[in-house]
């Protein structure tokens, strides 16, 4: 889909952090990250929500998840838990219209800083939170 900002980064014609990719998905920070690491994870493929996503694709896209979420919290990023969130229509915050799941790295105690983050939304130093995503998905395997 040639307006979907998702499918462009997937094609390397927008510009995307990227942390992950196989066959099926590919990875990169959010723009606006509720926490340090925050990960998209689309389908390689257009969907624009879960009516027309491909249940193989799906499975794919949460074994993504679960292995981004596993090294999050084995690797540098060191997080205590993940939040895995796919909002699928408007009324649900999809703000862009190609499925996509959200991988949160979470801290004991964050409370706060995750509430300041649902405002702030913004890394200041983007490029070396893409290189610890990295790090953690590399010492996981």
């Amino acid at each position: 889909m040639s307006s979907c900002i998702f499918c462009a980064v997937v094609a390397g014609t927008a510009p995307g952090r990227i942390v992950y990719s196989d066959d099926d998905v590919v990875g990169f920070l959010d723009i606006r990250p509720v926490t340090r690491g925050h990960t998209l994870l689309v389908p390689r493929i257009h969907s624009a929500g879960l009516d027309d996503l491909d249940p193989a694709v799906g499975a794919a896209l949460f074994a993504a998840g679960h292995r981004v979420a596993s090294a999050l919290k084995a690797g540098p990023m060191a997080a205590d838990g993940v939040n895995l969130a796919l909002n699928d229509g408007r009324a649900a915050f999809q703000t862009v219209f190609h499925t996509h799941l959200h991988v949160v790295p979470r801290h004991e105690g964050d409370k706060l800083s995750f509430a300041k983050g649902l405002v702030v939304r913004r890394d200041p130093n983007p490029d070396e939170t893409a290189d610890l995503v990295r790090a953690s998905l590399e010492a996981a395997g």
